[in-house]
């Protein structure tokens, strides 16, 4: 089974996104991808768009959350407010690669003012490679991230 990804930007990250989600739309590693805005590169308030994007991933509507800003901070930010998701901002394949496998982090989050294109689109490349693993020496330290998010 492929992932199911939501996309979302704020309007310094519209262009990206437009770009990312058609890669990942092309995917034959993603069964789907819905993108919850923006629509276009008018002002936007990115908190709106990191919720509504990791609170689909939150009720398990979809398995992953891409989402643009111009750091990837400010959406990582917010979506970490929704019980339950791990959002983090990774500009390298390496902390790409440890968001998911040591932390089982279901958001990604790209800032379009630090990195080009071309490395943000290797980046969403090589983040549908990676999986968790719920053996691994990890495993333990994730669950007690999520047991303090229940105690919230």
């Amino acid at each position: 089974m492929g992932w199911r990804i939501v996309v979302g930007a704020d309007d310094a990250g519209f262009a990206y996104k437009e770009v990312l989600r058609e890669l990942l739309a092309g995917d034959p590693r993603v069964d789907s991808v819905v993108d919850v805005g923006v629509a276009s590169a008018e002002a936007t308030p990115y908190p709106r768009v990191a919720v509504k994007a990791a609170s689909i991933v939150a009720r398990g509507d979809a398995d992953r959350a891409l989402l643009i800003c111009g750091t990837g901070l400010g959406v990582a930010i917010t979506a970490n407010k929704v019980r339950g998701i791990r959002a983090v901002t990774a500009h390298d394949s390496y902390s790409v690669e440890r968001s998911v496998k040591s932390n089982n982090a279901q958001v990604l989050t790209l800032g379009a003012r630090v990195i080009g294109l071309e490395l943000a689109k290797k980046l969403v490349d090589e983040w549908l490679e990676h999986r968790f693993d719920p053996g691994s020496a990890s495993a333990a330290k994730v669950r007690l991230i999520d047991e303090y998010d229940k105690e919230a």
